[in-house]
């Protein structure tokens, strides 16, 4: 790479190496929008916060498994391995992107965090990276960072007795975590029903959040394996932000929650699980206290009450009412050259699961490429 100067608003002077390309993020997204770029032939380069790639997987609860089966998770150009029919583990899933990248040799730099993303007023202009380990200018920059960013956890977590042991998914890993008795878990949404589902055996368990609605099928089921291919075409070809059943979805799941999938009510209600629509209003004396003014007894909180945003290292106007990046199909309209992979719905249900990567990845990269024909010209 070269090495190059510039001047960030008429100021400071900068160098750094200089790419056609920054990825920021090297999940599945990241990823393939890198074996894309690759295929062109293009300089570029993909910033990995983690150590190895795929550790953001490794590091979830250790009974995930992910909602599609193997056939569904591939990447541009490799295959899930395995029993197509089987789900993979989230310790699989990182593991086969530690491959993807080796296998396509992929300019992966670990252990480097973006902290900051601004415009060059110079006159080649494009973007400075601002790194952990330093700088890079690059006329394009591609943001695979996902939409799940800062574990969320209410205010009042911090008046709860100090004796109940309390995790975020993002941090909860197995029941060696638990103390023995009585386990709440905040957020009714898919992770809340896997996990209430895993400490029933062991623990009196408590599930409280809206109902968020469940998908009619069973999806280890057999006669899923005849349905999901029916479910897949409409996950990436009729629920999209183009129609209006697309654009409807599109808004729920960005703001309120997606449904039930693997563990559904009635095998909540099976496993003695006390599933409630109640919300959790706040605490009182130490306890949890929910807004029917059910005070429960517990001694550990699961909060699966999702994440933050944090686009706040993006120093440029690019967010929407919501706080969600304005993107078409990924494409920033307020800012040339700038791109993202990873959002939810970026253009169709699809978008949200492993298997859809692909798709959002090409369309970005074959954009990146006209750019630079429309540059030249």
């Amino acid at each position: 790479m070269k090495q190059n100067a510039a001047t960030v608003d008429g100021q400071v002077e900068v160098k750094g190496d200089e790419v056609d390309t920054v990825i920021i993020g090297a999940g599945q997204c990241g990823l393939s929008t890198g074996y894309y770029l690759a295929k062109q032939s293009k300089s570029f380069v993909i910033l990995d916060e983690n150590e190895r790639v795929g550790d953001n997987w490794r590091r979830r609860y250790d009974s995930l498994r992910l909602y599609t089966p193997r056939r569904y998770n591939g990447l541009p150009g490799m295959a899930f391995p395995g029993s197509r029919n089987a789900f993979p583990t989230g310790h699989e899933m990182a593991d086969y992107l530690q491959k993807y990248a080796a296998t396509f040799d992929l300019p992966v730099r670990g252990s480097t965090s973006a902290v900051r993303v601004e415009r060059l007023t110079s006159a080649g202009g494009g973007f400075l990276v601002t790194t952990n380990t330093g700088t890079l200018r690059a006329s394009n920059v591609v943001v695979a960072t996902g939409p799940q960013h800062l574990p969320h956890v209410p205010d009042c977590a911090g008046e709860l007795e100090p004796d109940i042991r309390q995790f975020h998914s993002n941090d909860y890993r197995n029941q060696s975590q638990l103390q023995p008795g009585p386990v709440l878990v905040v957020g009714a949404s898919h992770s809340g029903a896997d996990l209430a589902m895993e400490c029933a055996p062991n623990h009196p368990t408590w599930l409280v959040g809206r109902d968020t609605g469940q998908i009619p099928i069973n999806i280890e089921g057999k006669p899923a394996r005849g349905l999901l291919p029916v479910l897949w075409f409409v996950a990436n070809h009729v629920l999209t932000v183009r129609n209006p059943a697309g654009s409807k979805l599109e808004h729920e799941l960005r703001t309120a929650g997606g449904p039930l999938l693997r563990y559904k009510n009635e095998d909540l209600d099976a496993a003695h699980v006390h599933r409630t629509e109640s919300r959790l209003a706040g605490v009182r004396d130490g306890q949890p206290v929910l807004d029917d003014g059910t005070v429960l007894d517990v001694t550990n909180v699961l909060w699966c009450t999702g994440f933050r945003r944090d686009f706040s290292w993006i120093d440029l106007p690019i967010l929407d009412d919501l706080g969600w990046p304005r993107a078409e199909r990924g494409v920033s309209p307020d800012v040339d050259g700038l791109y993202f992979v990873g959002l939810i719905f970026q253009f169709s249900f699809a978008s949200m699961l492993v298997g859809g990567a692909g798709r959002d990845a090409r369309h970005v990269a074959r954009q990146i490429a006209r750019r630079e024909v429309l540059v030249r010209t």
